[in-house]
């Protein structure tokens, strides 16, 4: 246990900045605890930094001794709409990396318009939970490989824990695919928590533009609304203008945006 004293402003007492456990801090002010920090690694490894504070000198104080032991870079996620976080986060160093928009996705399909989308000759939607498991996994990698060549796989919202020699499949049981007869070319992963969740839909470079994409998510969108669920959620990368016009043509809304930002 690590205790730094700070002189805070709050009292006559002396905040102390208390290393509580790994990558966890406490600031305390007269035993009372007036701020909590605490760092964690994302699933594809990098590093992701939070602080819950009242006061801005608390904030900073625990910025501070977060900072001066933690590995950079560090990489924290603010809503945009937060000015003041945002500014607490610059003083510390902190420059914006990237912003996703948070979109409200429709499943009714008189509301998305997919009730009569079918995917292109020659390709048929499996759904989830019946995908072969090793093509499952070798679309994933092929498309990871196109995206990574262009515009890097860092653009890319989903995040997906990497098992042995790089698996990126945690569950195939989350997976819908668009099938031709010897391969998988497309992938759309729903992961349904408090909300169903898109958190990812790709189709190989080559067959795009042939309406796989569409065809996944009127299945996928479809199968929620027989389940029961009016809407799901999606991130788009600001720059990636063909997703957003993909989920903006089914009558999905944009309701936030989130910042990335990075030390």
């Amino acid at each position: 246990m690590d205790i730094k004293p700070f002189t805070s402003g709050l009292s006559e007492n002396v905040v102390m900045i208390t290393r509580i456990a790994d990558r966890q801090w406490h600031a305390l002010d007269d035993d009372l605890v007036v701020g909590r920090g605490y760092a964690v690694h994302r699933p594809d490894g990098r590093l992701f930094v939070s602080i819950d504070a009242w006061h801005d000198v608390t904030f900073d104080r625990l910025a501070e001794a977060m900072l001066a032991e933690l590995p950079a870079p560090l990489y924290t996620v603010v809503d945009e709409a937060d000015v003041e976080l945002t500014e607490r986060w610059r003083r510390a160093g902190f420059t914006i990396r990237r912003r996703e928009w948070e979109y409200v996705v429709p499943t009714d399909p008189q509301v998305t318009g997919l009730g009569e989308v079918l995917p292109p000759s020659g390709v048929t939607i499996v759904p989830a939970g019946l995908a072969d498991a090793s093509l499952l996994r070798a679309v994933d990698r092929a498309i990871r490989a196109e995206v990574e060549a262009t515009v890097g796989w860092q653009s890319m919202p989903a995040e997906v824990i990497p098992h042995a020699e790089g698996d990126t499949i945690v569950d195939p049981s989350k997976y819908a695919v668009a099938a031709a007869p010897d391969r998988y070319l497309g992938l759309i992963r729903v992961v349904t928590a408090i909300r169903p969740r898109i958190g990812l839909v790709a189709v190989r470079a080559g067959e795009q533009r042939r309406g796989i994409a569409r065809a996944l998510l009127a299945h996928a969108l479809g199968t929620l609304h027989h389940s029961g669920f009016a809407e799901a959620w999606t991130e788009v990368h600001e720059s990636n203008q063909a997703a957003s016009a993909l989920f903006e043509g089914i009558g999905a809304r944009p309701m936030s945006s989130n910042l990335e930002l990075v030390r």
